[in-house]
């Protein structure tokens, strides 16, 4: 995979933001996505996140530097805790 300068790699992102939580990418669309965004201001929510494809579903992973933070998001908007390490990845990615 190819990054811009100065993009986060994954490695980095699952280092340094390693509570995550994943939502169904239908779900994150649209309002739901300003919905989203407003809520997340201020919390540890990482700038770019996580997809993957699970049970020909699309999911959106939501990446947190604390804990209390992802819990919240969690609350909020469902969802799962994901640990990087398991996380499945795109096909031939």
């Amino acid at each position: 995979m190819v990054y811009r300068k100065g993009e986060l790699s994954k490695g980095t992102i699952d280092r340094q933001w390693p509570y995550q939580v994943a939502l169904p990418a239908s779900l994150c669309m649209g309002h739901n996505y300003v919905t989203i965004r407003l809520f997340c201001e201020g919390l540890s929510l990482c700038p770019r996140g996580h997809s993957f494809r699970r049970n020909d579903e699309d999911m959106s992973c939501f990446c947190f530097a604390k804990r209390a933070d992802a819990e919240l998001f969690q609350a909020r908007f469902g969802g799962e805790f994901i640990n990087p390490k398991d996380r499945p990845k795109w096909p031939g990615g």
